[in-house]
C-alpha cells in the first residue's frame, strides 16, 4: 500500500491524484486506520494470516465481492458513483484484496484533507466505524476483494451531512481518534506487516 494525500484536482477519480506528499503508516495508524501486508502467494496461505486475525479481531462473516465492468454489468457506473461518494459505517470496514487495486480515500479528521491509499493484491485495510472515507477502482478497473464482518455481512452507508455528523459512531470515532476523552489519544494496536 502506499498513501499520500489526495491532490483535489479534479478530474477521473480512477486516476493517481497524487499529491506528492507521503503520509505514513503511524500517521494512519493516529486516525484508526489499520494495515497488514499479507502476500496472496505467501507459502504459509494468506488464509492463515486472515482467520488469525479474524479471530482476534472477532470477524464471524466474510464473501468475497468482484469489482469490474464485467461483474457489475449495468450498474457498474452507478455502483461506482456511490462508493465513490463519502461516508461512514456502524462498523469496521475490513477489505483484503485477492486481486487487482483501488483507492481507499480516508478523511484526516483534523484537517479535513483526503488521504489516498492505494492498494494492491495483498494489502488488507481496516476503517474504524464513524471515520469518513470513499473508495474508487484505479485505470484497471478490477478488485477482487474479501470483505469481513463481526455480524452478517452488509453495506449500509450514511451519507456525509449534518445528521451523519452527528450520528454516535461519528462522535464515538471523533472522541477516541481525536483525544477527546480525558485528554487522552488512543491509537489503533498496530500497522502491521505479515
Amino acid at each position: 500500500m502506499r498513501a499520500y494525500y489526495f491532490d483535489n484536482l479534479p478530474g477521473d477519480q480512477r486516476l493517481p491524484h497524487d499529491s506528492g506528499r507521503e503520509v505514513s503508516l503511524d500517521t494512519l495508524a493516529a486516525l484508526g486506520v489499520l494495515y497488514w501486508c499479507i502476500p496472496v502467494d505467501a507459502p504459509e496461505g494468506w488464509e492463515t494470516k486472515i482467520n488469525a486475525i479474524a479471530e482476534e479481531r472477532q470477524y464471524h462473516s466474510r464473501d468475497v465481492v468482484t469489482a469490474n465492468k464485467e461483474s457489475l454489468g449495468a450498474v457498474y457506473e452507478e455502483k461506482m458513483a456511490m462508493f465513490f461518494k463519502e461516508h461512514i459505517h456502524e462498523d469496521e470496514e475490513i477489505r483484503y484484496l485477492l486481486e487487482g487495486s483501488g483507492f481507499f480515500d480516508v478523511r484526516e479528521h483534523t484537517t479535513d484533507s483526503w488521504i489516498r491509499c492505494h492498494l494492491e493484491a495483498g494489502d488488507m485495510i481496516i476503517l474504524p466505524a464513524g471515520m469518513y472515507h470513499r473508495f474508487s477502482l484505479d485505470e484497471r478497473e478490477h478488485a477482487r476483494t474479501l470483505r469481513l464482518f463481526k455480524d452478517e455481512p452488509r453495506w449500509t452507508a450514511y451519507y456525509r451531512g449534518p445528521d451523519t455528523d452527528k450520528n454516535p459512531y461519528r462522535l464515538q470515532y471523533l472522541k477516541t481518534f481525536s483525544g477527546m476523552e480525558s485528554g487522552t489519544a488512543a491509537v489503533p494496536v498496530a500497522t502491521v506487516s505479515a
